[in-house]
């Protein structure tokens, strides 16, 4: 195998399948655009769903990326040597171009030829079929022409051989993993690629996008079948370098020699401090991506806002247990910067936001913290009244809960002070908080990915007039800074210093009615951003030099490059109302608004 760093594999992955004809785009922003259903980008293929569905992109039906994304689920296992909360993924697409027997020869010539990885050390799982899809007998065949014999194919049933749909709806399908034998010995004769002994490793995973579920629960086939793939390239470089964990490859290892420094500790003499480096090196890694994405976002108490705040406050409660005093996060976001800011240079144009907010954010989470020993002093006096030398997990669970106070300090307090803590009780408060917030977050994310309903259409198109008609009413500077969209309502952030009054609110209200009652035309052309520019569209995003995107005008009142979905003329839209204006975080308003038929 050859041996190769993040950037090299980067550009070979790039540069191959641009030379199979595929045209390279821009990875898009962390932030998802008027998507409900999940607060991140967790995968390439998620800003591609509307080309996936039938929609035209404007850089033709065969596409290759490297995408940043993030996935939440996991940040209470960040610490072991495995999980990351944020990762790169490597892609290629096709939009009806090619299916099953093209992807699966790509995915095996980049493999073995341009990784150099032994066939003889490849492994594969397919579809075992079920009710919905029939056993994937098709990829399976092409595996076995490459030269992949039968006891190295394995069919697995959907829970691991089927992907998506992202949402409770949308487009999905089986797909064919590749996995390397690490020669590790097998745990037992129900040994297979998945199994969690670690002697296969998962690499690559050719997605079959020939289905969708629709809301009765139905799959579908798809006119028009599309190819997702993906490989990590954290992983992937891990495994090349023949290393036993991602924290050991160059993406990592100078951040971790940084927290040493910060320290006096070092990586690998104690596994408790391990634990500790690994999250804060994962965490102000995603922090760093997240304030400086393209629509990057502050921290706050609420969606991407949160759990950029979980996870700041996470880095600086394990900085504080490796015994680092004083402010810490931006010395370790500098090596961050350094290492991505040429395949990322949104975060060197966002450097002063994402070192500010850091700053920020760690004075406000070492004030919590004191509030949170003030109130364990107040405590103190009735529980020391008391027999029991436990203090209950319902109240350690309220320091928590109230003043953001980590479970491992109570702990400490409470040694200090002769006590222990019930944390099996407070484990049991905390996971009922969870199912709660969990079930909260289904409510709020309820819906299909990238739903293009007629509701979601029309609110899609009035974010266009309401960015320009807040263009109007209160200057040029306005600039869109994120959205989010469901069949109810539309939610759009933008940067302002103060509240609107209640004249500029109804002026900005009757100016976006006034487009609407005009049925103005709405029109797509395909142009190079630096074309679109030229003509004045508002871009909310940077594409590559020379790259196409697509331009939506609204009569001669908008134009804006954009990905759609939008109505084809605005008068079918309704009645456009504010509903809301509010503060979303510093320096930024956000108004929420409905489409009355």
């Amino acid at each position: 195998m050859k041996s190769l760093t993040a950037d090299e594999l980067r550009k070979l992955y790039i540069d191959f399948f641009v030379s199979k004809g595929h045209k390279q785009i821009s990875g898009a922003s962390l932030i998802p655009e008027n998507d409900p259903t999940v607060l991140f980008t967790t995968a390439g293929m998620h800003p591609l769903v509307p080309y996936i569905l039938g929609a035209e992109h404007p850089a033709g039906n065969m596409l290759t990326d490297y995408q940043k994304c993030i996935r939440t689920g996991d940040i209470d296992s960040v610490g072991d040597p495995h999980h990351l909360t944020f990762f790169e993924m490597l892609g290629n697409w096709s939009l009806g171009a090619y299916f099953k027997k093209e992807a699966i020869n790509y995915s095996y010539e980049f493999l073995t030829k341009y990784l150099g990885i032994d066939p003889d050390k490849l492994s594969v799982t397919v579809f075992a079929g079920d009710g919905n899809a029939p056993r994937d007998e098709e990829a399976a065949s092409v595996w076995k022409s490459l030269g992949i014999p039968e006891e190295r194919i394995f069919y697995m049933p959907k829970e691991d051989n089927w992907w998506g749909p992202a949402g409770e709806t949308g487009p999905c399908g089986p797909d064919s993993e590749m996995f390397i034998d690490t020669g590790r010995p097998a745990c037992g004769p129900d040994c297979r690629p998945g199994c969690s002994c670690g002697k296969y490793f998962e690499i690559w995973n050719d997605v079959f996008m020939g289905y969708r579920k629709d809301e009765d629960g139905s799959y579908n086939e798809m006119a028009r079948k599309c190819i997702d793939t993906g490989m990590g390239i954290e992983r992937t470089i891990a495994i090349l370098q023949g290393k036993k964990s991602v924290y050991e490859t160059e993406v990592f290892t100078p951040i971790i020699a940084r927290v040493e420094e910060l320290t006096g500790r070092h990586y690998g003499d104690n596994e408790e401090d391990d634990i500790s480096i690994r999250i804060i090196s994962d965490h102000i890694r995603t922090s760093v991506f997240i304030l400086g994405d393209q629509r990057g976002v502050a921290p706050s108490n609420v969606g991407q806002g949160y759990i950029l705040r979980r996870l700041i406050r996470r880095a600086v409660r394990h900085g504080r247990k490796l015994g680092i005093e004083g402010s810490f996060l931006s010395k370790i976001a500098s090596v961050v910067l350094s290492l991505y800011q040429a395949p990322y240079p949104e975060l060197k144009e966002h450097e002063a936001f994402i070192y500010d907010e850091l700053a920020k954010e760690e004075a406000k989470f070492s004030d919590t913290l004191a509030k949170g020993e003030r109130e364990f002093e107040k405590m103190l006096p009735n529980l020391m009244k008391g027999t029991s030398r436990v203090i209950s997990g319902r109240l350690a669970f309220k320091l928590y809960d109230t003043y953001g106070f980590p479970i491992e300090l109570t702990e400490e307090l409470a040694r200090e002070h002769g006590f222990s803590v019930d944390v099996k009780g407070f484990q049991e408060a905390f996971q009922k908080h969870q199912e709660l917030s969990r079930a909260g977050a289904e409510g709020q994310f309820k819906g299909g990915l990238a739903d293009h309903g007629e509701a979601t259409t029309a609110l899609h198109t009035a974010t266009h007039l309401l960015h320009k008609a807040l263009s109007v009413v209160l200057g040029g500077y306005v600039k869109q800074l994120g959205s989010n969209i469901t069949a109810e309502r539309l939610r759009f952030d933008f940067n302002n210093p103060q509240a609107l009054t209640k004249e500029q609110l109804k002026a900005v209200e009757d100016l976006v009615n006034e487009q609407i009652q005009k049925d103005l035309p709405v029109t797509c052309e395909t142009m190079t951003l630096d074309e679109a520019r030229a003509q004045g569209a508002a871009a909310q995003f940077d594409a590559k030099y020379g790259e196409k995107v697509k331009v939506y005008s609204i009569g001669d009142f908008s134009k804006e490059v954009c990905g759609g979905p939008h109505v084809e003329h605005t008068g079918t839209m309704g009645h456009f109302r504010i509903v809301k204006e509010q503060s979303s975080s510093a320096g930024v308003r956000r108004i929420k608004a409905v489409l009355e038929k």
